[in-house]
């Protein structure tokens, strides 16, 4: 926070007022006198921190708007075009982000360009550890305060398509992803048709991570059946094919319990430390 009653003709008086004019900062009299960050301005200092870093030169039109991020075409100097996705958590209520973010701590107060930033780390962290272990996400490029920098898929969301060559092919598929996910220790709790994309193809992208959280939380297995009920429910609906009904299909919903069954498969919870993970269920794992 600044203060206004410093060098109010001085060089910081100047460029508080040119900081204004742009709208990168944000004047508060009420209580006191002194200026506050706005969206804009942080957004300024994350795209000039990856600028400077010189993996993006430009930024181009807007592709996507969410609940609790802005995405944005990016390039670098060599015209390679990325994605770049603020993360802006304040269009949700602080309870319904305190219901997905259980790793902020109980009865604390923090800024919504925090809670953002903390959401960008996690997804960054996240899908850089998926994509180390081969699963169809995009790649983890760099991020800096509440901005990811990630490559850009060249699909639609599943929610555009009306029709699928292969549907029985995808459903399977991604309830494969889904129990691959949990063998890893993880749940993905927003794994609908809006966060699944799919190229001409048919080929799957899975994207939104900063929600996930382990097997070991106290909901975990209520969220991942979520998930599939949201799959089941669109497949259904919206395309037209319905799993249950599919008697060539192997099986019609994933197994929450295969981490049981394939403990070799790795802990990202632990490793990242993903909400709901505990030091007593390392313990265990340990033991």
């Amino acid at each position: 926070m600044l203060d206004a009653t410093c060098h109010r003709h001085g060089g910081t008086h100047k460029c508080l007022k040119e900081l204004l004019r742009h709208k990168l900062v944000h004047h508060e009299s009420k209580k006191y006198d002194g200026y506050r960050l706005t969206n804009m301005g942080y957004d300024f200092l994350a795209i000039k921190t990856l600028t400077a870093r010189g993996v993006m030169s430009s930024v181009g039109r807007k592709i996507g708007v969410g609940k609790e991020a802005d995405v944005y075409e990016v390039a670098d100097d060599e015209g390679n075009r990325m994605c770049l996705k603020l993360h802006r958590l304040g269009r949700t209520s602080f309870r319904a982000v305190k219901s997905k973010r259980d790793y902020l701590r109980q009865g604390s107060h923090y800024s919504w360009l925090y809670l953002s930033r903390l959401s960008a780390v996690k997804e960054f962290a996240f899908m850089r550890a998926l994509q180390t272990r081969g699963l169809p996400v995009p790649e983890a490029i760099d991020q800096n305060r509440h901005a990811v920098l990630m490559s850009l898929v060249d699909a639609f969301p599943l929610v555009q398509i009306k029709e699928l060559a292969s549907p029985a092919r995808i459903y399977t598929q991604l309830i494969d992803l889904m129990e691959r996910l949990a063998q890893m220790g993880l749940v993905h709790c927003d794994f609908n048709e809006f966060n699944i994309l799919i190229n001409e193809e048919e080929e799957i992208t899975l994207i939104d991570f900063p929600q996930m959280v382990s097997t070991n939380h106290a909901n975990a297995e209520e969220l991942f059946e979520r998930d599939v009920d949201c799959l089941i429910r669109f497949f259904s609906k919206k395309l037209g094919y319905v799993p249950s009904l599919d008697s060539a299909l192997k099986r019609v919903r994933p197994n929450f319990q295969a981490r049981l069954a394939s403990p070799s498969a790795g802990d990202l919870d632990s490793e990242l430390r993903a909400s709901g993970f505990k030091r007593e269920h390392q313990a265990a794992l340990d033991r």
